[in-house]
């Protein structure tokens, strides 16, 4: 009678599981984004792009055309540390998909036990001697996932190896921004020791003929030791830029998961203008093309499937058991009708108190999926941000640099006026002095306004969500 009763409530739960399974726990629907229309640019200006076409759409070797930093790019995205890390737990994800999925189905074992053994006759006992025994058993359990529990648990899975697909792919966008830039910012340090280097020797020249008027006393030897001064001020730059150039070279073996050493970057173009007025788009498409942005909906998604799971925790549980078997005293009587057993087992168990714990996990998993939309939206905001950022660097930048451009050739005209009037005995080396020092910390500002504007260029195709492309 009681087996008949279990039948009827298994059926029963059945039945109301077809019914209500789907509905226990809530659909994903995107949160509701407010994207601006345009970008922000320089000075409140609107950048507006007549298509949607963009320029983070466009593959990293399109972006960036030096061949030296091309193959960089390639060796970085083929062996850093960070990727492979990032591709090891994507494997890592899809392993626990497949044993959370695993949850769904029954499980099946099979068994057997034998026994052999010669009993001595002086024993008298009543045993059949030689003693001989052996089964074989097939045994099988299911939990049927009525109300969507390992459905919901395989589905937050899913969406979680879907977050660490995007992870990876924003660990290769990172990657190839951080080797663009350390390559430009190891070309400006080259340009300055370049720049350093024909500084030094014009001071050289300008030693000697000091030291030649000094001598023929045509200048005192405060000339000289100013000549010195501006000589020496040189010279301790060199090791300095020297320093950096070696120590950026190991961070960029670093990030091509090499041992230090050094790294070819001889391109005399690496510092050129960018192009201006580049696509960017529309503001709404960095919801798709964004990895960081893809990866935070991943994580929500998980994380809406996770109310369906502790929903289901409040529903009855039915789990189904079967086993059967033969056995007998010898391998002829093994698969005897006689030998068989067989039975079955079902349990349905319900929840009444636990003190609360269920509703407070339910309670958890809604306030971590609001957690996790406000995420999203915050990731969203900051993509905004960095692209208006970058587009007014870039604009900026730009700006800067020609302006300072064209103080460079002023203080190159200063310091040859200067030179010439101090050959000629119209002024004191102090004007020398000064207009010297101006034009070099002017050729070094200049190469720094070339690397951030060219580092301009490489915040924008990041912020737009390029470099991750294959």
């Amino acid at each position: 009678m009681r087996y008949q009763e279990l039948l009827r409530l298994s059926f029963l739960a059945m039945a109301v599981g077809l019914v209500a399974g789907c509905t226990v726990g809530p659909k994903y629907v995107r949160p509701p984004v407010t994207a601006p229309p345009a970008f922000r640019g320089p000075d409140d200006a609107v950048i507006k792009s007549d298509d949607q076409k963009s320029f983070g759409d466009e593959q990293w070797a399109a972006v960036y055309r030096e061949p030296e930093l091309q193959e960089l790019i390639r060796k970085a995205l083929a062996n850093n540390y960070d990727v492979r890390i990032a591709a090891r737990r994507i494997l890592e994800a899809q392993a626990q998909v497949r044993i959370t999925r695993s949850q769904e189905f029954p499980t099946v074992t099979v068994g057997g036990t034998g026994i052999g053994a010669s009993l001595p006759t002086s024993l008298g006992t009543q045993l059949p001697n030689p003693l001989v025994d052996g089964s074989l058993n097939v045994s099988a359990a299911w939990t049927p996932d009525f109300w969507g529990l390992y459905r919901k648990q395989t589905e937050a899975a899913r969406a979680q190896l879907l977050a660490q697909v995007w992870a990876q792919r924003a660990v290769q966008l990172t990657l190839v921004q951080q080797v663009a830039t350390a390559y430009l910012q190891i070309r400006a340090l080259d340009s300055q020791l370049e720049i350093t280097k024909e500084t030094l020797k014009a001071r050289q020249d300008s030693l000697a003929l000091t030291r030649k008027l000094e001598s023929g006393g045509s200048a005192p030897l405060s000339d000289v030791r100013q000549a010195e001064q501006l000589l020496y001020t040189a010279t301790s730059e060199i090791p300095q830029l020297e320093e950096q150039i070696q120590q950026e070279e190991n961070a960029i073996a670093l990030l091509l998961g090499e041992n230090p050493g050094p790294i070819s970057h001889d391109d005399p173009t690496a510092l050129a203008p960018p192009l201006q007025d580049l696509p960017t788009g529309l503001p709404s498409q960095l919801l798709e093309r964004r990895p960081d942005i893809q990866q935070a909906e991943a994580t929500l998604i998980a994380a809406n499937a996770q109310i369906g799971v502790a929903r289901a925790q409040f529903f009855p549980n039915l789990s189904i058991s079967a086993s059967g078997g033969v056995g007998g005293d010898s391998l002829s009587s093994i698969f005897a009708t006689s030998g068989k057993t067989i039975y079955g087992l079902g349990t349905l168990t319900q929840p009444l108190f636990e003190g609360g714990k269920l509703r407070g996990q339910l309670q958890l998993s809604q306030e971590t999926k609001e957690e996790m939309v406000l995420n999203y939206q915050k990731t969203i905001a900051g993509a905004f941000r960095d692209v208006s950022n970058a587009l007014i660097a870039l604009n900026k930048e730009r700006a800067y640099r020609e302006q300072q451009e064209k103080l460079v050739e002023a203080a190159k005209d200063a310091t040859r006026l200067a030179r010439i009037r101090y050959q000629g005995g119209s002024t004191g080396y102090l004007e020398v002095l000064t207009t010297d020092s101006n034009l070099y910390a002017a050729e070094l500002n200049l190469v720094n306004a070339q690397q951030d504007e060219a580092l301009a260029l490489v915040q924008l195709y990041s912020a737009l969500g390029g470099g991750w492309q294959a």
